[in-house]
């Protein structure tokens, strides 16, 4: 008999957020934590972009107050801004205390259903074949032996747990002391992390009026510390470092840790697993600590919840993207409980390590002797670049890895599962932040699910950008167009509305903006491509009125209202690119009609340029020759002989060709080019 399904050891941030996630999953959880109260000891008090989706998702923003921004942060000490992350609602740096943080993850975790032991030490841990056996001592002192399918020690950086177990913890023992003091009752200048002859010397004021001190006294022996430090050290120490007397104020807490680096080999032991700082300890530099222990919790309790509660083969493929299985019922071959566990130590043991990997880079950038100023000065100039300062917020704010949303991605259906939480929204999708041109904007691309659009849809994601496929009738199409996104790391969604028809421009942004809202939380659309049309290919005799209005629908009306409707998404600084032809400057009497609406969208082009040059929107036309665009004919090699001809360059068009056209137009470099028509038919025009 098992008193619980999964017993978390550990009641701090990571073991609460774990047993919401088991909860949610279905599972039954216990959590022993050896203090009797909850700590009032902050000592993180920051959240990044990455864990405020996490826990907006579950519905606990609101419970946080909602957190305040508390503006820029840094690297090593250098000031660098997180709103500068990535396409997250929440880019910044995020004010919430881990008292608080605790007490909202406590609450959560009880009312769906979670155990809280509290006042017990666990003694000693037996994992069988068949589950695990923990012993604790109680607050009365008796003896008692807890029973799981699963433990997992979110025990903090002196884990019991991880020492029971025998996982093995290689690193880099301290070689800095650092000390932490929140302090009222005096005035002190913020400063980021000042570099003095005697230290190194951080102070910051909160919202509630109180100030957080972090110093560093050069020489300090972290070794010898027995104790945390009491006030009149912390005093000597700051004047000391700074010359400032502090003697006046109050402190409301003092923390002295340093910069000791490890990590386990491996994140499970058998029936056992680590979470948050059981797996790693690391120099706790702006508030990373606590954000990766509640990325790892997540990341770990649906996979949990899912092998400790038996759940079907079926429900663990979907879960887990087993799409290489072709036959669902041969998942429990391929899909072995312990699989979907280890991929949890592949997720998550590698993304922490190139955390740690930062947190030593920052910590040189710190604390390191003077002759690493020319290696400071190097890095200021490069936060200086847009590119870097992006790679390093998104590295710190925890976008730059896959997103793991946990429970949300449908294996939190049992009992327990909150079903308002389980949405689109929620389900499991990857995340690439790359270090593109185009990270962080939004993209709509009309008729993007083949030829020219197609590509332009996958060049501007693979500068980084969130793109709208767009198709009219062939949503395969489009679909496959946004798995070979995916396939790349990028990202992208599809939407489908026929364009020429009545309702045709509400229908695409009806779609558009629903699926902006659901991936970066706003309808923000930086570019827009207008690139769907439709050809006539008959004699100028042949066609006919309705053929007439239908090229004129699609290929002239639509972008005009698709545009008009835009504006009210694009912000200033915005990009309009709209394809035209290289048949507004040479003669194809079978395309007549079609070349005069072409003539239309340049025109569009033109007068747009002036009307929102005020807001520093470009506005482009580009110009195709002969592309191949997956037409039949480009099949016959004496078509495309003949096709090829008309290029200086003696070779039909690729789609690419214009694709990269369009993402340059889209790209910062283009910010000075507007109202332009861009020749890009390979030099058909040249003559």
């Amino acid at each position: 008999m098992r008193d619980t399904d999964v017993l978390v050891v550990g009641a701090g941030p990571a073991g609460l957020m774990l047993a919401g996630e088991l909860r949610l999953g279905g599972a039954r959880v216990t959590v022993l934590e050896r203090l009797t109260a909850a700590t009032d000891e902050s000592r993180a008090s920051v959240l990044h972009a990455r864990t405020m989706e996490l826990l907006d998702e579950r519905g606990l923003l609101d419970r946080l107050g909602p957190p305040p921004n508390v503006g820029p942060g840094h690297f090593g000490g250098l000031r660098l801004d997180l709103a500068e992350a990535g396409d997250s609602p929440y880019a910044g740096l995020w004010k919430a205390p881990q008292t608080l943080v605790e007490k909202v993850l406590g609450e959560w975790a009880a009312g769906l259903g979670a155990t809280v032991l509290r006042g017990h030490t666990v003694t000693g841990l037996d994992d069988g074949p068949d589950g695990v056996r923990v012993g604790a001592r109680g607050p009365d002192g008796a003896a008692r032996v807890f029973r799981a399918g699963y433990a997992v020690g979110c025990d903090g950086m002196r884990s019991t747990v991880r020492d029971l177990a025998g996982f093995a913890f290689p690193g880099e023992d301290a070689g800095r002391e650092l000390i932490r003091v929140d302090l009222t009752g005096v005035d002190i200048e913020d400063r980021r992390f000042e570099r003095h002859p005697h230290g190194v010397a951080n102070a910051r004021r909160g919202p509630d009026g109180v100030t957080r001190l972090m110093l560093h006294a050069h020489g300090s022996d972290p070794g010898a510390r027995v104790r945390p430090p009491d006030f009149a050290e912390v005093c000597a120490l700051w004047a000391r470092i700074t010359g400032e007397d502090i003697s006046g104020g109050r402190a409301l807490w003092i923390d002295a840790f340093d910069d000791a680096c490890r990590q386990v080999t491996r994140y499970r032991e058998g029936r056992v697993l680590l979470a948050g700082d059981a797996a790693h300890v690391q120099l706790p530099v702006g508030g990373q600590a606590l954000n990766l222990a509640l990325q790892e919790a997540v990341a770990l309790g649906g996979r949990l919840a899912a092998v400790a509660t038996g759940r079907t083969r079926e429900s663990l493929a979907e879960a887990y993207d087993v799409h290489d299985v072709h036959d669902v019922h041969d998942v429990h071959d391929a899909l072995d409980p312990y699989d979907v566990l280890d991929a949890y130590d592949a997720e998550c043991r590698p993304a922490a390590a190139r955390v740690l990997g930062n947190i030593r880079a920052q910590a040189l950038l710190l604390f390191g002797p003077s002759g690493l100023d020319p290696l400071r000065q190097l890095v200021g100039e490069l936060l200086e670049l847009p590119a870097a300062r992006r790679h390093l917020a998104a590295m710190i704010s925890g976008l730059d890895r896959p997103r793991q949303t946990g429970t949300g991605t449908g294996i939190g259906t049992g009992a327990a599962a909150d079903p308002a939480r389980t949405t689109d929204h929620t389900k499991r999708r990857r995340r690439s932040i790359t270090m593109g041109k185009l990270s962080g904007k939004a993209a709509l691309v009309t008729g993007s699910s083949r030829g020219i659009g197609r590509a332009t849809a996958i060049r501007l994601a693979r500068e980084g950008a969130l793109v709208a496929v767009h198709c009219s009738k062939h949503r395969e199409a489009a679909d496959e167009t946004v798995a070979t996104i995916e396939k790349e790391g990028g990202r992208a969604f599809a939407v489908q509305a026929e364009l020429g028809v009545a309702g045709d421009v509400h229908a695409l942004f009806l779609g558009l903006e629903q699926g902006l809202k659901e991936r970066t939380g706003s309808t923000t659309l930086d570019i827009l491509v207008n690139n769907a049309g439709v050809m006539g290919g008959v004699a100028p005799e042949d066609l006919t009125p309705a053929a007439f209005d239908r090229l004129i629908a699609v290929n002239a009306k639509a972008p005009y209202f698709i545009v008009q409707r835009a504006l009210s998404l694009i912000p200033d600084g915005g990009r309009i690119i709209n394809i035209s032809s290289g048949l507004t400057r040479v003669a194809n009497p079978q395309e007549i009609a079609y070349a005069m609406t072409k003539g239309a969208v340049d025109q569009l082009t033109l007068h747009f340029a002036k009307h929102l040059g005020p807001r520093r929107i470009t506005v482009n036309s580009v110009g195709p020759g002969i592309t191949d665009n997956g037409s039949a004919i480009f099949d016959n090699p004496e078509a495309v002989e003949q096709m090829s001809s008309y290029s200086v360059f003696g070779r039909v068009g690729e789609a690419s060709d214009v694709g990269d056209v369009v993402a340059f137009l889209a790209g910062p470099d283009g910010r000075w080019i507007t109202g332009s028509y861009l020749d890009a038919s390979g030099g058909t025009l040249l003559g």
